[in-house]
């Protein structure tokens, strides 16, 4: 009994100290992803004033799908940290020779790993993709409600899917003369439109866009046909991903489902598909890998462990995407270029606990 009460003692010493470097471990690594996405994101909100309280929104719906691969880091990293500091400072020879076996050493990650492994794979099957979406719909209206600030007098501006604008002059925020617009969204056909004058008015996820007095030269192989209008209505859509579901924001069922309607489409669905899967399960395999990376780590203590774990992420995110390039270039079956680098880190995670256990 009293064995049983100094083991929980342990473990809930070891599960604290886990806890605090998995928190610290995603915010650093949550906020060096979401660093991409903006920078992405910047190039279509710079210059349009978007509020403050509009960018918390945006960091809020980008975190799901940042959660899907930082928490898996993030334990890893908390893992070689914790046990890491414990074995330089002896911590782990003085309770193994106490009598506690390396397994039982290892219960506090098999804790933090099921944990993990069931909000990442909520964060896979549902909050990611419905976190997609709802920021994809979030920049969309920003953009839509605030897109004639990006319309500049004497610039190009290609804001809008399949469209070109020019303006010569802008009386107003709403309105615009001597218009030249390219509207490419038939690859077989290209519209030349030109106006004298023109308004903008939102519709919601769009805008209407309203043309008075003008031309519109359709170019069609070698055909050219000249069309004058007195007004002309159309609407124009801010270009973000609006042609059908990104691949990021369907569900695991969704997914599975538009693979078997669009052929054409069914590797990298697939692909998309098993990604979903091994990302939660990864923290399954840290169980195993994590408690003995940081033996091996030595006396190089947290700085060791991090190195450590860097390697391991960069070496299977490398292999990840080799093997997705050779599936979709037809060189590897999709099954075996997506679970290929998982099974060679289960393999791999497996052998060294093994070895760990035996000393």
């Amino acid at each position: 009994m009293g064995y049983f009460i100094f083991m929980l003692l342990i473990h809930r010493t070891i599960v604290k100290e886990l806890l605090s470097s998995f928190l610290l471990s995603i915010l650093f690594l949550n906020f060096a992803l979401m660093m991409e996405h903006f920078l992405r994101l910047s190039r279509k909100l710079a210059g349009i004033g978007t509020s403050v309280s509009d960018i918390a929104i945006i960091i809020l719906y980008l975190q799901p799908q940042l959660f899907i691969f930082s928490i898996p880091m993030a334990m890893l990293l908390s893992v070689l940290l914790t046990y890491g500091r414990m074995n330089t400072d002896n911590e782990l020879i003085i309770l193994r020779s106490s009598g506690m076996s390396f397994k039982t050493l290892s219960l506090p990650v098999v804790y933090l790993g099921l944990a993990c492994f069931a909000v990442s794979t909520a964060m896979s099957f549902y909050l990611g993709p419905k976190g997609s979406k709802m920021l994809r719909e979030k920049v969309s209206q920003i953009l839509t409600t605030k897109a004639p600030m990006t319309i500049e007098e004497g610039i190009f501006n290609t804001a809008f899917n399949g469209f070109v604008i020019l303006v010569k002059e802008k009386p107003s925020p709403d309105r615009l003369s001597e218009i030249f617009i390219v509207d490419e969204r038939k690859k077989e056909e290209q519209n030349i439109i030109i106006a004298k004058e023109g308004r903008i008015v939102p519709e919601g996820d769009s805008l209407g866009f309203s043309l008075i007095s003008g031309h519109i030269y359709k170019i069609n192989k070698d055909m050219l046909t000249k069309i004058s209008f007195g007004r002309y209505n159309f609407k124009l859509t801010p270009s973000v991903e609006t042609m059908g579901k990104r691949n990021a924001e369907l569900t695991p069922a969704e997914l599975i489902k538009t693979a078997k309607e669009f052929p054409e489409k069914r590797i990298r669905l697939l692909i998309e598909f098993y990604k979903r899967l091994s990302m939660p399960a990864i923290c399954l395999l840290i169980m195993l890998l994590g408690p003995p990376l940081s033996l091996m780590a030595g006396k190089s203590g947290r700085m060791g462990g991090l190195t450590i774990g860097l390697i391991i992420f960069t070496v299977y995110y490398a292999l990840l995407i080799y093997g997705e390039s050779l599936s979709q270039a037809g060189k590897l079956h999709h099954f075996v270029g997506a679970w290929l680098p998982f099974a060679l880190l289960g393999v791999f995670s497996i052998y060294i606990f093994r070895t760990i256990n035996k000393k």
